[in-house]
């Protein structure tokens, strides 16, 4: 069920490897869509707005959870790269340890500080008691967040990106219904999408972990590898915290602007809320190829292989390149019609707004391609930490967007605020990708 990427077509394996991940992805942000359009049917417009008022917060924090468990995976790519499994299994079960100490720590402080948070990003009077109710139940399933994205991490570093998809197609399904039976039989309102997701996330995060340790023979650890591993643990937090940061320092950009579109009112909040939910979905195969680069570069660093790490880059910026132009063109002709599923058709001028930031977003869908898949690379190869100042170029970005051009243009500026983060951290990931890559040349002493 493992997976070698170190021998083959970079091409094949990447599409092989990225697919299942596609798939994935996709259901992950289907049940989300789902989560969206039932609360923006059944309970309103303010709900909407309050379940999209927390997206950046939100991103904040589970995206740190998120980065630090594909960081933590890494080393493991690394080590079974080069066929060391031994080490493998050690590095395992101390990100084991350190996941378990990370999550207790932060759902106390995101449960404790989440509504100061709330006021301080200006949150409208009429939808902060929802967004509230909403964010500190998901806050609450941190555990559940940390415990599906490590066990899925550890897989997908063997090169097995199917495994992962089979549990969360499971939690999708599960999702739908629970938001059926939560919000609209037991009248649980957003509390119930938010409690949705996260028994959703728990049960496969569960299911992943019994199935991981029944079929993945060389995943069993003996006493050795089960010992406490200070250099070890140093590594793996070298290389998670980076990641995690990435995200949560690109979602600082975001709640600058989450909070500057707040003072333009619930309706530009439900508009941008719909809009996003749609671009995140159109957006999974760029997720999909990312992860899928993190994987690859990691396998091939181990292996000593750095001319198929070129190779690689070259296939998958095609794959990036030709899906960018696909996606432009539906969202050109269909976003106002995509919008609509989420909101009533009285609503004309939230929909028109929607559309709005979809059509802006896609025609730059390019630069995001090529921010998601070098970034992973770097990452994958080992320097996280670049991962890190990509962030800083996208939190400026939107911070600028936020302070000095929504206050002045409006809702349209708030739609390019994305697309300007995606350039700026392009500017940045291109040169130190060139720079990475021959210092890993000359580490591992290749021609």
């Amino acid at each position: 069920m493992t997976k070698d990427m170190t021998n083959g077509s970079p091409m094949k394996l990447i599409l092989g490897f990225s697919v299942p991940l596609l798939f994935g992805f996709l259901f992950q942000q289907f049940y989300n869509l789902v989560d969206t359009l039932i609360v923006g049917r059944f309970l309103g417009v303010d709900a909407l707005a309050a379940v999209g008022a927390t997206g950046s917060i939100n991103f904040l924090i589970i995206g740190f959870c998120m980065g630090v468990c594909n960081g933590f995976a890494i080393p493991l790519a690394h080590r079974f790269g080069a066929g060391d499994y031994k080490a493998m299994r050690a590095f395992m079960m101390n990100a084991v340890y350190l996941a378990v100490v990370f999550a207790a720590v932060m759902t106390v402080l995101t449960v404790v500080y989440c509504k100061p948070i709330l006021k301080l990003m200006r949150t409208p009077d009429n939808i902060i008691d929802d967004a509230y109710i909403y964010i500190v139940i998901i806050f609450a399933g941190i555990p559940a967040t940390y415990l599906y994205n490590l066990i899925s991490g550890i897989i997908r570093s063997m090169g097995d990106s199917k495994t992962p998809v089979v549990f969360l197609t499971i939690a999708s399904v599960l999702n739908i219904v629970l938001d059926l039976v939560l919000i609209i039989s037991f009248d649980m309102g957003v509390a119930g999408a938010a409690l949705a997701t996260v028994v959703s996330q728990a049960v496969s995060g569960v299911g992943c972990l019994i199935y991981s340790m029944k079929k993945f023979e060389i995943l069993h650890t003996d006493e050795d590898e089960r010992k406490i591993n200070t250099f070890y643990m140093k590594t793996l937090c070298g290389m998670g915290v980076p990641m995690g940061l990435q995200y949560s320092i690109t979602a600082i950009g975001s709640v600058i602007l989450q909070s500057a579109v707040n003072t333009l009112g619930s309706d530009a909040v439900a508009a941008m809320t719909a809009g996003s939910k749609i671009g995140m979905f159109f957006c999974c195969p760029y997720d999909a190829l990312g992860s899928t680069m993190a994987t690859y570069g990691g396998q091939n660093v181990g292996a000593k292989k750095m001319d198929r790490i070129k190779e690689g880059l070259k296939d998958c910026s095609i794959l990036g390149i030709g899906y960018s132009l696909i996606a432009f063109v539906v969202l050109y002709f269909a976003g106002g019609s995509l919008a609509a599923f989420f909101i009533e058709s009285a609503e004309t001028s939230i929909i028109e707004d929607a559309q709005l930031f979809l059509i802006i977003n896609s025609a730059f869908y390019i630069a995001l391609a090529f921010v998601n898949i070098v970034r992973f690379l770097i990452q994958g190869m080992g320097y996280s930490k670049f991962a890190i100042l990509a962030g800083v170029f996208e939190m400026v970005a939107r911070t600028i967007v936020g302070f000095v051009f929504v206050p002045v243009f409006g809702y349209p500026a708030a739609c390019f605020a994305s697309p300007v983060a995606w350039i700026f951290a392009d500017m940045f990931l291109f040169p130190a990708y060139f720079h990475v890559f021959k210092k890993t040349k000359r580490m591992l002493n290749v021609e």
